[in-house]
């Protein structure tokens, strides 16, 4: 049942390493029901929870009778200003395990009533989760990791990061311990060390999404941009052929990339065409597989 107005509050939880993992709450203020079911949306590479209409689809989620918890990984680079990459040291150290970690920690956090809602109960056999890019690549390692996530939904997700580290970044990690990226919007150079690439290529049994996705019998919706120039829509393809759920969907949407046609910052009144596909796509599977 679609909700009328939605509370959001903003807090944090400690992670593993004693760092806080940021999230927003955005909690349906007339539900007839005690208990909610809760989704967990988690952003990609370069990404934060307040990106671009992330915070208005997940206003939109709420709308449709869930919690939902828009979270920050702790090593994401975004510090104290919710929308500016001022932690690069962090982002430099921000591993697929730690990520990974991290989701652990905010289901544990809603289990214990750390993250709670005074004006709902957060109903903890019900939780669903919502990952963009790599977000839907850990996301993935994330549903087979914890038994809590019950439904899954991804958006552009890659297939395996073990297949994105090129030669030159290789040889960066060798030669002198980190790689360097540029974010195309703010200019930034940012450094990835090589720690990432060995966390990755260690555990990438845990850790790689074409792995993990062998593990899922839960209901599993893959979505991905036909024109994706960051991630081929052929890694959702792959994602899914290679799930045995009996319970599983691909929607590959035409004329249309890796972020559906949002960019940063949204301050039109309408989403675009195609990232309201996306959402409306995304709610009707968690009414159907979650609530």
């Amino acid at each position: 049942m679609t909700m009328g107005n939605i509370y959001k509050t903003t807090d944090s939880v400690n992670s593993t390493k004693n760092l806080p993992i940021r999230y927003d709450l955005y909690v349906p203020g007339n539900s007839s029901r005690d208990l909610l079911p809760v989704l967990i949306f988690v952003h990609g590479f370069k990404g934060f929870k307040d990106w671009g209409p992330f915070p208005d689809a997940c206003e939109d989620l709420a709308r449709q009778g869930f919690v939902v918890i828009a979270m920050n990984f702790s090593m994401n680079g975004i510090g104290d200003n919710p929308a500016e990459f001022d932690r690069l040291d962090l982002f430099e150290q921000e591993t697929l395990s730690q990520d990974l970690e991290d989701i652990g920690t905010v289901i544990e956090a809603v289990k214990n009533r750390e993250i709670q809602s005074s004006r709902v109960g957060l109903h903890t056999d019900y939780i669903g989760i919502i990952g963009h890019s790599r977000g839907g690549h850990t996301a993935i390692a994330a549903a087979a990791e914890y038994p809590e996530i019950q439904s899954l939904v991804t958006w552009s997700a890659v297939a395996s990061y073990n297949e994105r580290w090129t030669e030159q970044m290789i040889n960066d990690w060798e030669k002198q311990g980190f790689t360097e990226i540029k974010n195309a919007r703010t200019g930034q150079m940012m450094k990835v060390g090589k720690v990432v690439y060995e966390d990755a290529i260690d555990n990438a049994g845990r850790l790689m999404a074409i792995e993990r996705v062998k593990e899922l019998h839960l209901p599993v919706l893959f979505i991905a941009g036909k024109e994706d120039e960051s991630v081929p829509y052929q890694d959702s393809v792959k994602l899914h052929r290679n799930c045995p759920s009996s319970n599983k969907e691909l929607r590959l949407i035409s004329d249309t990339g890796h972020t559906f046609g949002a960019s940063h910052p949204f301050e039109d009144d309408d989403y675009p065409e195609k990232f309201s596909e996306v959402l409306e796509l995304t709610e009707g599977w968690f009414l159907d597989n979650l609530a």
